[in-house]
C-alpha cells in the first residue's frame, strides 16, 4: 500500500466533494478512480477508507462507497465537541507536560511558520496536526487522547479546508502562540480557553466555512 498515493488521492477527492463535482450520494467507483489517478486500486481503496473515517463518505456492504457530507447542524455539533475535548487536553497538559514536549511543540510551531512563509496551507495543516497530537499525548490521559484523535480524524477535511480561508493561517499561528504560552506557564484554565477558542467555529467563522462547502451549504 502506497500511503503517499493514498493521501494524495484522498486530498483530491475531498476537494472534488467540497467543490460539488462529486455530489451527495454519488458513488465513488474504485476502478474509475484508479484510472483517473493512474494508480492501482490499492491506494484508491485506502483513500476511500480515509474518507469513510472522516465521515464524508459511507461504505454500504455489497454496494460500495458513497459521498455523504454532514449537514450544518451536525458539523457544528462535531466542532463543539472537538473544542471541548481539546480544552480538556489542554487543561491536563498544562499540569503534566514535559520540557521535551514543550520543545516539540515549539518545533511544530516553527514548521507552521515556515508553511505560512511558503503560503502552503496543506503543509501548515500537517504541522498543525502534529501540534495538536502532541497536546493530546501530553494530557497524560490515554482514553481522552484516543477520543480526541478519533474526532480529529473525522474533522480533518474541514479543518484543512479552513486553513485556505483568507488570513486563517496567520490567525491560527497567533492562537498557537497563546496556547504554547499557557502550557509553558502551567496555566491550565488559560490553556483550556485558548484551545477551545482555537478550535470552535461559531458566527462568521462558521459561515465562512459553510460558504466553502457547496453541497453542505445548499
Amino acid at each position: 500500500m502506497d500511503i503517499r498515493h493514498a493521501d494524495r488521492i484522498a486530498d483530491a477527492l475531498e476537494e472534488l466533494i467540497f467543490t460539488a463535482e462529486f455530489e451527495d450520494n454519488a458513488r465513488l467507483d474504485e476502478v474509475r478512480l484508479a484510472e483517473r489517478f493512474a494508480v492501482s486500486r490499492t491506494p484508491v481503496r485506502e483513500a476511500l477508507q480515509r474518507l469513510v473515517a472522516s465521515g464524508i463518505a459511507i461504505q454500504i456492504p455489497r454496494r460500495g462507497v458513497f459521498v455523504r457530507q454532514p449537514g450544518p447542524v451536525e458539523l457544528l455539533e462535531m466542532f463543539e465537541v472537538m473544542a471541548e475535548l481539546e480544552a480538556s487536553c489542554g487543561r491536563l497538559a498544562a499540569l503534566r507536560i514535559s520540557t521535551a514536549d514543550i520543545a516539540r511543540l515549539e518545533t511544530a510551531n516553527e514548521n507552521c511558520l515556515s508553511a505560512i512563509d511558503a503560503g502552503d496551507s496543506d503543509a501548515y495543516y500537517r504541522e498543525n496536526e502534529a501540534f495538536h497530537h502532541l497536546i493530546y499525548k501530553a494530557s497524560g490521559n490515554g482514553f481522552l487522547e484516543q477520543e480526541a484523535l478519533r474526532l480529529h480524524r473525522r474533522l480533518k477535511p474541514y479543518r484543512r479546508l479552513q486553513l485556505r480561508l483568507h488570513g486563517r493561517m496567520s490567525q491560527s499561528m497567533q492562537e498557537h502562540q497563546r496556547i504554547l504560552s499557557a502550557l509553558r506557564d502551567g496555566k491550565s484554565d488559560r490553556a483550556a480557553t485558548a484551545l477551545r477558542d482555537h478550535v470552535a467555529v461559531q458566527g462568521e467563522k462558521f459561515h465562512r466555512l459553510l460558504a466553502n462547502l457547496k453541497p453542505a451549504a445548499e
